[in-house]
């Protein structure tokens, strides 16, 4: 007779956890299962080369309707793989660890473990890679994920914008419908095109439509004047002189330079070293030497500061010989801004009118509220009293205390430091609202004519219900733009929360990507639910095999200022396990652009979507 085996406490123990790992995995499967019958009918609807995605899109979904976290313990202490990277082929993943299981007890595997899921291992990142070349064309050779830029108006005349962009690593130009025109928008491409032809590189082109964005509309204008002043050191010594143009051409500034139209006499007679004589409007005499002049400008450096306003009269004198006279002509107002701190209030109208400051009486008492237009009617009809609005991504925060038919009043509750300046045409965001509107305008309707013509990709914004997707799609038919591309901008609470819906009916029209848009998705969500929210959307989409852009205000002090912060470098680091990631426009955005090119080069050797490739690390020789 044989002994009795004897078992160790810890080979009971190892034995209890795989069994209760089976039980565990196997009703995961089953869960799986279960919810892919339930949606049967539409994942049908999906297009047929996206229906395998649909279906791994389900059965994680249905995976993550549970807490994993006491499984994976289990599973880590039995020497196994984790469930933790099953996005893109999660049938694959619970027949490996349960096959594993399985061994482990020496136990027969049961037959549909045997056949290998529709989407393997291999399978899923191949899928996403093709979905991602199909939108945003080839990845880089230095890096796998692709750029894309904002493009600045300036592009539609200077040709040199798009050129240095696409030679420093672009790969999709985005062109924002919410400003400039067609025309600008034609000569952006043509421009586009052009430098690719010098460069022997290609480039996509995806059209933002605007659609209803909540913005705030203009604000009463101020006095017509201009101010330029010279870069002086804290001991007032002169640094650099103020750069200033008279020209016949158009207002504006470009390059923190002044440009004053005038008239355009002394064009034609004025050369370097003479000097522009004038008295600025308080008194001050002001002597302006020429440094360049062209035939549509004179360009002068002062080192004084001065105030001048239209009609102010110059004389160009060459020594003391006066040998022209010019007059500045129509200046532009200067933009106003209202003044807000915590407990004032402002009233929001319906139309457009001007908006304007508070108005105060001698004793300081306040007599009229300060108010501002709103861009979007139909929001007067849905807003209602508790419910919290934002302006200028999150800077200044309020609660609604009155509503009325057309206007209603907030009582301002935070401000980013102390004071802050609302302007015109900055966003509105009202996280607690649900605001029953189109996600296509009639202004996007018109534009979707020109960009089916010209775009590769088209954004649809504002997005909130499957619904939105779908006439969507039936305007794309109607201008013939099925050959496009579609991007989901996720960008406010109901999006992310009809996110798994949105993805499966716009699985109907591919190829399809999602963008991040994450300046509005703080303010709706909360920024201390930011990071939880992105990394969300991140695994869905990889369970969809869908490409994501990491979007909104990355390296942004960078593109605006020429140096970036410590945290823009870490988040420009995290968009390495984007397919994209997306820059927007700024004084220094080629500056930015090589910058992020160099961080994606660096991070794509240590980071394949949450995955740690384990490279060798510089540091670990002794």
């Amino acid at each position: 007779m044989k002994p009795q085996q004897r078992y160790t406490s810890a080979e009971i123990s190892r034995a209890i956890t795989i069994e209760r790992a089976i039980r565990s995995v196997t009703e995961l499967r089953k869960t799986a299962i279960s919810l892919e019958e339930e949606l049967a009918d539409l994942l049908q609807k999906t297009s047929p080369v996206c229906r395998e995605s649909a279906y791994n899109l389900v059965h994680y979904l249905a995976i993550r309707r549970h807490d994993l976290r006491e499984l994976q313990r289990e599973l880590i202490q039995l020497g196994l793989s984790s469930l933790g990277r099953l996005e893109g082929h999660v049938m694959a993943s619970l027949d490996a660890v349960l096959g594993a299981l399985y061994r482990l007890e020496q136990r027969p595997i049961p037959p549909e473990l045997e056949q290998e899921a529709p989407i393997s291992f291999g399978v899923g990142s191949a899928l996403l890679s093709e979905n991602a070349v199909a939108i945003l064309g080839p990845s880089p050779k230095q890096h796998n994920t692709r750029v894309m830029v904002t493009i600045p108006t300036e592009a539609a005349n200077d040709p040199k914008i798009i050129y240095n962009l696409l030679e420093q690593g672009m790969n999709v130009m985005r062109i924002n419908c919410a400003h400039d025109h067609p025309e600008a928008w034609k000569k952006m491409i043509l421009n586009l095109r052009a430098a690719e032809r010098q460069l022997g590189k290609s480039c996509r082109i995806s059209f933002d439509l605007a659609g209803p964005k909540l913005r705030t509309e203009q604000i009463q204008p101020g006095l017509e004047f201009i101010k330029w002043k010279p870069i002086r050191n804290d001991l007032g010594q002169l640094i650099k002189p103020a750069k200033i143009h008279f020209s016949t051409q158009p207002y504006s500034v470009e390059n923190k330079n002044y440009v004053i139209p005038i008239q355009g006499n002394l064009l034609e007679s004025a050369k370097i070293g003479d000097q522009i004589r004038l008295t600025d409007t308080r008194g001050s005499r002001r002597f302006l030497n020429v440094i360049e002049v062209n035939k549509t400008s004179c360009i002068c450096e002062s080192d004084k500061t001065a105030y001048v306003i239209s009609n102010t009269k110059l004389s160009l004198y060459r020594g003391k010989k006066l040998i022209a006279k010019d007059t500045i002509t129509q200046l532009p107002p200067q933009p106003q801004a209202i003044s807000l701190t915590q407990g004032d209030s402002l009233m929001v109208i319906k139309g457009e009118i001007l908006g304007k400051s508070a108005v105060f009486d001698d004793q300081g008492n306040q007599i009229e509220p300060a108010c501002i237009g709103c861009t979007v009617p139909e929001v007067f009809r849905d807003v209602k009293i508790g419910e919290r609005i934002f302006f200028d991504d999150g800077k200044i925060a309020g609660v609604i205390r009155e509503v009325f038919e057309h206007q209603f009043r907030v009582e301002i509750t935070s401000v980013v430091n102390g004071t802050a300046k609302l302007k015109s045409e900055k966003g509105i965001n009202l996280p607690d609202t649900t605001l029953n509107l189109p996600a296509l305008t009639e202004k996007d309707i018109q534009d979707l004519e020109f960009i089916a013509q010209y775009g590769d990709i088209v954004a649809l914004s504002f997005v909130q219900k499957p619904e939105d997707i779908e006439q969507f799609i039936i305007e794309l038919k109607r201008v013939k733009g099925d050959h496009l591309g579609m991007i989901l901008k996720i960008e406010n609470q109901q999006a992310f929360d009809q996110l798994p819906r949105l993805l499966l009916t716009a699985m109907q029209h591919p190829p399809l990507a999602v963008m991040v848009a994450r300046g509005d998705l703080g303010v709706e969500l909360g920024f201390e639910r930011l990071s939880e929210v992105q990394e969300e959307i991140l695994w869905l989409c990889e369970a969809a095999h869908i490409p994501v852009i990491w979007a909104t205000q990355v390296l942004e002090s960078m593109a605006k200022g020429g140096m970036p912060s410590r945290a823009e470098v870490t988040d420009a680091a995290m968009g390495s396990r984007a397919e994209c990631v997306m820059l927007n426009k700024g004084a220094y955005i080629d500056k930015a652009l090589q910058f992020l090119c160099d961080v994606l080069r660096r991070m794509q050797a240590h980071q394949d979507k949450k995955t740690s490739m384990l490279r060798k690390l510089s540091i670990s020789d002794l």
